[in-house]
């Protein structure tokens, strides 16, 4: 073992069962995890025993010491863990990006011409704060419309510096701003048309809307056809914002709908918020790695993502259950100051909730990963968990099929970029092994594939990054033996499946296993490969199987047509063995007369002597 893996592992069977977090850090000191535990010596010894997932075997790797906090409570350990995660952003842990939760509307009232943005949360920096309201996209388009009903500036230009500098821009020209740049408004009138925005985003829009109409009711009657038909303008504007769009007036959700989705590549967390029932809007993040534990990565990003959160919803909905749902339930209320139920819902309204928030994180991962990403993903995986010297780019696969001893068959496939590649996949009779030897039958097949290789055959002239061999240590150690027989040396790992016949791990030929079913990419990846060299293997098999049937020593005999000649073959596994049959053994596969029908066949001959 290595001997710093068993430092490690002795310095972790010496903590005590208790509570806390644990900083696992690198050979700089660098933080790269921090986690909790209810019991520390269980939980961190563990990293240390047995196998793990690629990520966490990485991570395990580059772990040079580590460092533990006692908490008092397996709460306390969840507060303080999500500190240090929030303090250290650890490279292996699962981080949200900043600008989540529920945004706000910002005004700088400090300046002469006071310009709104939207900011994530509340700073003590003199400005104004309006919200929090729905989702950041759906604000950003809110404001965007209400800056443009009244006419507002959304360029680039700065006031009052650039007034008078230059002609107004096409904003002005297609009628959503009142050209402010070119000095014939005052500024007076630009901040009585900010606080018409302020006024809306308080949640008096409607309110606003009735002003301003009694005022072009009034320019109206008083002759003044230019300003009745701007305020008509606006205010036929501001009426359709209202119809439009329910972020400005709405605030915050009272129910939150939390989804997450494990893709091939990417995953994703969505939040849905709810208003009395209705979807009022989405807050969704790509995450680049895998989840990895479900229950402790979807409690990790609940905690990061109300964590800076001005407003926390009465009901937060969750996916499933974690093992801190009490904590966590106790986080958001202490958080919001008031009681927040965490819930997982079996039934009814708040179900539906949680399922439109799991399709929601579904859709994002496969409207947002390529096909190129899933390819290159699953490559990169297999170089840095396999060893290869770079992710592999073209790989072979051999399979052997056999009905006992007779048309043993090998097929090789070959996918390049991720895809079977048909046109280089090759077929091979076993010709020099006796009987049923899977292992002398693969180390026949990859020898004469290789062999041609070595003799500058074109058809067989390129060298694969990786070879896959269907079966276990033997099968890959049997493959590896014919190749360096030939002079090459092509990484090899044989292919283990599980009770339901699905690969579940690589095997190398010392039979070292690499699990696969973590990573649902690679999993997907291996089992397609593994399924198209059975396939094919199995394919080659019966065709040959079909034309020695077809044209046997079984031809000719009295009611032993074809399906009686496959059941017979089946069942005896060779000629040889069925002419040896006695009529009671080959009766008990085929009918009486039958039976006795191709024992006469065989023994005519014998009993004529």
């Amino acid at each position: 073992m290595n001997p710093k893996l068993q430092e490690l592992r002795e310095k972790a069977n010496a903590l005590p069962l208790k509570p806390g977090c644990y900083i696992m850090r690198s050979a700089d000191g660098t933080v790269i995890y921090v986690g909790k535990a209810k019991a520390l010596k269980n939980r961190v010894s563990s990293y240390f025993h047995g196998s793990h997932n690629a990520k966490t075997e990485a991570m395990i790797s580059n772990i040079h010491d580590f460092e533990v906090i006692i908490a008092k409570s397996e709460f306390e350990a969840l507060v303080l863990e999500n500190s240090l995660i929030k303090h250290h952003a650890p490279k292996y842990n699962i981080l949200l990006k900043d600008d989540k939760g529920y945004p706000f509307v910002r005004l700088d009232v400090r300046s002469r011409y006071p310009r709104f943005s939207i900011a994530s949360r509340r700073a003590r920096d003199g400005a104004e704060y309006y919200g929090p309201f729905g989702s950041r996209g759906n604000t950003k388009a809110a404001l965007e419309m209400l800056l443009k009903a009244l006419k507002l500036p959304t360029c680039s230009k700065r006031f009052p510096r650039d007034i008078g500098k230059g002609r107004p821009c096409l904003n002005h020209h297609m009628g959503v701003c009142d050209a402010w740049c070119g000095g014939t408004l005052t500024e007076e009138d630009y901040r009585a048309r900010v606080e018409q925005a302020v006024m809306v985003l308080r949640g008096r829009g409607r309110e606003l809307v009735e002003q301003l109409t009694d005022r072009m009711n009034a320019a109206a009657e008083e002759l003044r056809f230019e300003e009745a038909a701007r305020l008509r303008d606006t205010v036929k504007a501001l009426s359709l914002l209202e119809t439009r769009q329910t972020v400005l007036n709405k605030g915050a959700s009272d129910t939150d709908a939390v989804g997450f989705f494990e893709g091939q590549v990417k995953s994703a967390f969505a939040v849905l918020h709810y208003v009395q029932g209705q979807l009022l809007a989405k807050d969704c993040q790509m995450l680049d790695d895998p989840l990895g534990d479900f229950q402790e990565s979807l409690s990790l990003l609940v905690r990061q993502y109300y964590s800076d959160a001005e407003l926390i919803p009465s009901r937060v909905i969750l996916p499933m259950e974690t093992e801190d749902m009490e904590e966590l339930q106790r986080f958001l209320t202490e958080k919001a100051g008031r009681a927040v139920c965490v819930t997982v819902p079996q039934r009814g309204m708040y179900r539906e909730f949680m399922t439109a928030a799991a399709d929601n994180a579904r859709e994002e991962v496969e409207r947002n990963t390529t096909a190129y990403e899933r390819v290159s993903k699953t490559a990169q995986w297999l170089k840095d968990a396999l060893g290869l010297q770079a992710p592999p780019e073209r790989v072979e696969s051999f399979d052997i099929s056999n009905t006992g001893a007779d048309d043993v068959v090998a097929s090789m496939v070959v996918f390049v970029g991720g895809k079977p590649k048909k046109s280089e996949y090759r077929k091979f009779k076993i010709k020099t092994v006796e009987g049923q030897d899977d292992y002398g039958s693969m180390r026949e097949a990859v020898g004469r594939r290789f062999a041609r290789y070595a003799a500058g055959d074109e058809s067989f002239g390129a060298l694969p990054d990786l070879l896959l061999i269907d079966g276990g240590d033997r099968h890959a150690a049997a493959a590896r033996e014919a190749m360096e027989k030939e002079g090459v040396s092509v990484p090899v790992f044989g292919m283990v499946k599980d009770d339901r016949h699905r690969t579940r791990a690589l095997v190398t030929p010392e039979g070292r296993e690499i699990g696969i079913q973590a990573n649902p990419a690679v999993f997907a990846f291996i089992g397609n490969i593994q399924e198209e060299t059975h396939r094919s293997a199995i394919g080659f098999h019966r065709s040959l199987r079909s034309k020695r049937v077809s044209g046997s020593k079984l031809d000719g005999i009295p009611g032993v047509g074809e399906k009686r000649k496959t059941q017979l073959l089946r069942s005896f596994k060779s000629i040889r063995a069925i002419e040896a049959a006695t009529p009671d053994e080959l009766a008990q596969v085929i009918p009486k007369n039958a039976a006795r029908a191709v024992y006469d066949h065989f023994h005519q001959k014998g009993e004529e002597a």
